[in-house]
């Protein structure tokens, strides 16, 4: 008989945070979100919740600042996550958007992307990318940003338009409709959030870690687009029913978190220095969720459920 594979998904939401009750700014004060209500027992995504344990999910409240002054970024905040080493402390700033050298030769040592392949389980980073992005790397005229680094220097090839067609890869939008409006790719695969959440499973089929990035939050978050968040967000709660509904939650652990705070106070567009959203869904999330107080803690709480020893950080 078979076992049934044990996997760690995770659901990157850059510019996260746990803001105020407050409506008029922050889109995760909204009644609007079905699942993620239903997930929390009626309780709200927001500060005033603080950590909270269901019979469905675990709410953490997640340090960003870890410890050193001014608003958490982008560059440090994925490196942090990614590696389990405190990046702002190391660098003796918050740094971003985009990695630089010190910050690429932390995930080139440190990476979970390397550490996982290392060990001989298979990660893999599910997002496809348009022709016009791998142009501008190409041309030098872009960065690649902390998680497609990390998945290439763990000897990953980022994923295409083709993968996308293919069923391989995921939309950062979800549903693929970014690729026909604004990508220019008419015959681009189109799913409602609940068939994208469900395609998420699917193609997570042959890995014992995914992940799926959309930075989607953190521009609607620096346009203090409420609205637009909202609707984000409602999206997103479609999507996380899709994937619900197909998983094997016995096996599997879903992860859903973010690097720093920033859409959930649109009131000036800025990052914040608010905790990050954490939730843990499915197979042993109660244990696991007693682990999680900062960014730094992640790397050895999915190494922990996938049961792959520990990282040497020295």
């Amino acid at each position: 008989m078979e076992l049934k594979r044990r996997r760690v998904i995770l659901l990157f939401l850059d510019g996260v945070g746990l803001g105020a009750d407050e409506p008029s700014s922050n889109p995760l004060a909204s009644d609007a979100y079905p699942t993620l209500r239903a997930l929390l027992d009626g309780r709200r995504l927001i500060a005033q919740t603080g950590r909270l344990s269901t019979a469905s999910a675990e709410l953490i409240p997640t340090d960003a600042v870890l410890g050193v002054p001014g608003r958490p970024q982008s560059a440090t905040g994925q490196a942090t996550l990614l590696t389990g080493i405190n990046a702002a402390r190391l660098l003796g700033e918050h740094y971003g958007p985009r990695p630089d050298a010190r910050v690429r030769a932390l995930l080139e040592r440190h990476s979970l992307f390397l550490r996982l392949t290392q060990a001989g389980r298979s990660p893999y980073f599910c997002n496809a990318y348009p022709q016009r992005y791998f142009d501008a790397i190409q041309r030098g005229r872009r960065l690649l940003s902390a998680i497609p680094y990390a998945a290439v220097v763990a000897g990953q090839t980022l994923l295409t338009y083709e993968d996308l067609c293919a069923g391989r890869a995921l939309s950062a939008d979800f549903t693929g409709e970014g690729w026909r409006r604004e990508l220019g790719y008419p015959d681009a695969p189109l799913y409602s959030p609940q068939e994208a959440g469900r395609a998420l499973w699917e193609l997570s089929q042959p890995y014992d870690f995914v992940f799926f990035e959309t930075w989607q939050t953190d521009l609607l978050g620096h346009a203090a687009d409420l609205q637009g968040a909202i609707a984000f967000f409602q999206r997103f709660d479609a999507f996380l029913a899709g994937l619900l509904e197909a998983a094997d939650l016995t096996q599997t652990l879903i992860i859903v978190t973010s690097d720093h705070g920033n859409v959930e106070d649109c009131s000036h567009g800025k990052h914040t220095t608010n905790p990050v959203l954490t939730l843990l869904l499915g197979a042993e999330r109660q244990i696991l969720a007693a682990a999680i107080q900062s960014l730094t803690d992640f790397v050895s709480v999915i190494l922990r459920f996938l049961g792959v020893p520990e990282p040497e950080t020295a």
